[in-house]
């Protein structure tokens, strides 16, 4: 793992564990993944933490040393099928149990805490551009890259050059990032008030949970898939 020149992407790309690290210290390595590691840490001090926290993580074994697990060596169509069969299942099966749990909370708790209607709004917005997203991919990106393996040649589409779909998801990317920063703020980082009931604990253990889970999904697409995307493009041009 080469910390001192690698972004935050690349390094969880070169060691998927990493990502722990990121989320324990705040640290975007999604959206943001384009930053050094002292740009994202911003003083000197974090800085310092985090990186002994990689070194560590370095000296270990275990995840960056599963060739299951090392998603740069992954064939681009096995890495579409990944994302798609795995994490949109996954994020279309959450969206629903979340939004039934959110609306009982608002139901029960939300005279004393108004900001959970926020949240809930948030949410509801959050779920149906993902779906939108989600699906756009499927359609849209998904397909250009696996024609474009099977036949080594990028077919003609209506959008013109791969790199338009590209940066839309990548601004769509960047709005669920900060919609989910506002849930964060608005949940006090996800911690639960003192009345909170069984289902409110559970409520916000499952945003933090799609929250960290969010952020993989965005990490794999932003700092993997699109560059390849991209790169498998120019290849067949040539």
């Amino acid at each position: 793992m080469n910390i001192d020149e690698s972004t935050v992407g690349e390094l969880v790309a070169q060691d998927v564990r990493a990502a722990e690290i990121f989320e324990r210290y705040k640290i975007d390595f999604c959206c943001n993944g384009h930053r050094t590691l002292r740009q994202a840490c911003g003083d000197a001090e974090s800085a310092a933490a985090v990186e002994a926290a990689l070194r560590d993580l370095a000296g270990t074994t275990g995840g960056g040393e599963n060739p299951y697990l090392d998603y740069r060596n992954w064939p681009l169509d096995l890495l579409t099928d990944f994302i798609e069969k795995k994490l949109h299942r996954e994020t279309s099966g959450r969206i629903s149990m979340i939004q039934a749990h959110l609306e009982k909370i608002c139901r029960v708790h939300g005279g004393k805490h108004p900001e959970l209607y926020e949240i809930r709004e948030l949410f509801d917005k959050s779920a149906g551009e993902l779906s939108a997203h989600m699906k756009r991919e499927e359609l849209i990106l998904f397909p250009y890259i696996r024609k474009t393996i099977l036949t080594g040649k990028a077919p003609g589409m209506a959008f013109g050059t791969v790199a338009n779909p590209i940066r839309v998801l990548i601004q769509e990317h960047q709005d669920e990032g900060e919609r989910f920063r506002q849930i964060a703020r608005l949940a006090n980082d996800y911690t639960v008030p003192a009345d909170g009931c069984t289902t409110y604990r559970l409520t916000f253990q499952e945003l933090r949970e799609f929250e960290s889970m969010l952020h993989f999904h965005i990490h794999l697409e932003n700092n993997l898939l699109f560059p390849r995307a991209l790169a498998l493009t120019e290849t067949s041009a040539s």
